[in-house]
């Protein structure tokens, strides 16, 4: 009869196929559900490990979704999870929904070129170099985070579009803005600001991301090239 791998205890692993080494090595996001349900478990039940017992869990209650949203009860019910294991699983996924929330009403509604000149002025006033920065916003235009695309002199030949884009679809972002500052402190678009501006608008169509706004933001003053029609058209 063939073993199962997750009959073995976790100490007994090697190093590196521990869950909680590696979460250390590779970060949350590389590991599975089961490993991550495991390292709240800590421990298994006789027999099997952590790893194992997560798996039966998902598995009996067929996905994550029924597990975050089981009682206490149910969860008791399997063997192996006690009171203890079945509260930290429920206190996680509390801490992690309250973190959810927590992070959604924190984050701005851009409702006008104002709202986001605000977030790139505190961000891009007083640099010595021209920066290049793309806010990446969801689909009610609230602003997920913002990224610097550019550091130095922008010209049309050096901005590549699809470094300006490569977050938002990694991130899913419905729409973006972007912002770039003049160290003199004049916001003015040039004509080299408009092409690069239509350069970008055009990408966002073929990629499905709206382009809101290019911002120029200058020594407590911005300007919008959505506003002025340039570029946009």
């Amino acid at each position: 009869m063939e073993s199962n791998p997750y009959q073995a205890r976790i100490k007994e692993m090697p190093e590196e196929e521990r869950p909680r080494e590696r979460l250390e090595l590779y970060g949350a996001s590389a590991l599975s559900n089961a490993e991550l349900l495991a390292i709240l478990l800590r421990t298994g039940s006789r027999g099997e490990s952590a790893v194992g017992l997560a798996t039966r869990l998902l598995t009996t209650l067929q996905g994550l979704d029924r597990v975050a949203n089981a009682s206490l009860r149910e969860l008791c019910e399997l063997s192996g999870i006690g009171p203890a294991k079945a509260c930290q699983i429920i206190a996680a996924i509390a801490l992690g929904r309250r973190a959810a929330l927590a992070s959604e009403e924190s984050r701005p509604q851009i409702g006008s070129p104002h709202d986001a000149a605000n977030v790139f002025m505190a961000r891009m006033t007083n640099k010595p170099k021209e920066e290049m920065h793309v806010m990446l916003l969801d689909t009610k235009h609230k602003m997920l985070r913002t990224v610097t695309v550019y550091v130095g002199s922008l010209n049309t030949a050096m901005v590549r579009v699809g470094e300006v884009f490569r977050d938002a679809v990694k991130d899913n972002a419905a729409a973006i803005i972007v912002a770039h500052n003049h160290p003199s402190g004049d916001p003015m678009p040039s004509a080299e600001d408009i092409q690069i501006t239509k350069a970008i608008v055009d990408a966002g169509k073929l990629l499905d991301i709206e382009v809101l706004d290019h911002l120029i933001i200058g020594d407590g003053r911005y300007q919008s090239l959505k506003e002025k029609g340039l570029g946009f058209q």
